[in-house]
């Protein structure tokens, strides 16, 4: 396989870490007196899409087929980009919600799904809008008018004054910049020419900050934002940039530490520019590469789909015969993705962490 084909399947891979809650055990997390989460949102890309690109015929970076989501209920390949459940699941049932959290676009959407909350989230999108547009995905900000439609559908079943209280009570988290950093700067390469890494991270700050406070505008106030994973220790990644050994590559990994700085000082400062707001980062980038760089007894350089060094999204189907037969040892799924057991250890350790400055 040639080069150029391996970067052009790169850009279907969608957004890079993880994170939401998860149920340990069957575990609900405890809220403080008088503190209530009515429902939980999720925008940014695969890492909390449960299905949206499945109506999405144009792109390639789609996976309802199989292997994903082989150890979903029933083995059914929902759109998730994993072996089973998503942070978008893991954390609204964690919450004690409901045990998966719906994609907007999903057509069996029943109207009791909109009040308990859903995904916008896209897989391949991010906060650069030439990112959605490489892989022809809907655009990050599209989200925001998606989050406006579907305001105006939860005032049409319970009301103005009940839809304004689930809005400014309910958690919502951003989960972007992966796809902006390992596919549109370093594989595509098509910003390169236009910026340095400073600059480029600017960029996406830019369009990050208009993002939160747009979600603030249309009356969300308990945002949790991730931060930009270790990219360059991705699968896919250290395949492209970690020569032989395949190690870590440093460059990916030094834009995202620049751009998480970035984005921790934004958040102080809308924080605390915009009244009554709860606007929180939550650093995914060390956790991850934690587990990363420290395996016990499960493999962490390679996903568990074929050789899980390059196949994510249509590269990683039910015709590759190296896939593993028991994902339980992998940190990844495929080469851009957790399993859904690594998803729940992380966020489980996240929402420990973070819930309390949220609520």
């Amino acid at each position: 396989m040639t080069t150029l084909l391996l970067r052009f399947f790169l850009f279907v891979c969608c957004g890079l870490v993880i994170l939401g809650n998860q149920a340990v055990g069957g575990d609900v997390v405890k809220l403080p007196p008088n503190a209530t989460i009515p429902a939980v949102f999720m925008f940014g890309d695969s890492i909390v899409d449960t299905g949206n690109n499945n109506v999405n015929l144009k792109t390639p970076a789609r996976c309802n087929f199989p292997p994903y989501g082989r150890e979903f209920e029933g083995g059914i390949s929902t759109g998730r980009y994993s072996n089973g459940k998503v942070p978008s699941d893991l954390i609204v049932e964690k919450l004690g919600i409901k045990e998966l959290l719906p994609a907007y676009l999903d057509p069996n959407l029943q109207p009791n799904d909109l009040l308990t909350g859903v995904s916008f989230a896209v897989g391949a999108t991010g906060y650069d809008p030439m990112t959605a547009q490489i892989v022809a995905v809907t655009p990050l900000f599209d989200q925001l008018r998606q989050f406006e439609e579907y305001i105006g559908k939860l005032k049409g079943i319970v009301g103005e004054e009940r839809a304004n209280f689930i809005l400014a009570n309910s958690l919502c988290f951003v989960v972007a910049s992966s796809n902006d950093i390992a596919n549109t700067y370093f594989v595509a390469g098509v910003r390169k020419l236009e910026y340095d890494v400073p600059s480029y991270t600017d960029l996406m700050l830019n369009q990050a900050s208009d993002f939160f406070k747009g979600l603030y505008a249309l009356g969300a106030r308990r945002i949790g934002v991730f931060s930009a994973p270790p990219i360059g220790c991705l699968p896919s990644q250290r395949t492209l940039g970690g020569g032989v050994e395949r190690d870590c590559a440093d460059k990916p990994n030094q834009a995202a530490m620049l751009f998480n700085s970035k984005l921790s000082a934004e958040l102080d400062d809308l924080k605390n520019n915009l009244p009554n707001s709860m606007l929180i980062y939550v650093d995914i980038y060390n956790p991850l590469l934690d587990m990363i760089i420290n395996p016990t007894n499960y493999v962490s350089n390679k996903g568990c789909c074929g050789s899980g060094k390059l196949e994510v999204s249509i590269l990683c189907n039910r015709f590759e015969p190296e896939t593993c037969t028991d994902d339980s040892h992998y940190l990844f799924w495929d080469s851009y993705h957790p399993t859904e057991g690594a998803y729940k250890i992380i966020v489980d350790e996240l929402i420990t962490k973070y819930l309390p400055h949220l609520v």
